[in-house]
């Protein structure tokens, strides 16, 4: 297992749980002390996105599949928490980063 391999793994698996924190904020099962660690897996998500771009361009994989995930992630920003629209566009950029760390994986 090589850096890129890791970085999409573990940024995945960093996904997967900022998916679940946000399910259960938007089901209303944690609303006082949920929220921080939310913004900080939202910014540890971006931030391995960014990394597995960076190794995968070194590695000469396609690293430009990982750029939707990417541009869908920053553009969460832009929605309010709590509404459709938000955990809408979460489900697609989950959906993008899979698809884009599926194809960065095979090279």
């Amino acid at each position: 297992m090589n850096a890129l391999h890791l970085s999409l793994l573990t940024t995945g698996g960093l996904l997967l749980l900022l998916l679940g924190l946000g399910l259960s904020l938007q089901l209303g099962w944690r609303r006082d002390r949920a929220r921080w660690p939310h913004h900080a897996l939202f910014f540890a998500v971006c931030a391995g996105t960014v990394l597995s771009v960076a190794l995968g361009a070194l590695a000469g994989s396609r690293w430009w599949a990982l750029l939707p995930a990417l541009a869908l992630l920053l553009g969460m920003t832009r929605t309010r928490p709590g509404r459709a629209g938000h955990w809408r566009l979460a489900l697609v950029g989950a959906a993008a980063y899979g698809l884009g760390a599926a194809l960065a994986w095979r090279g």
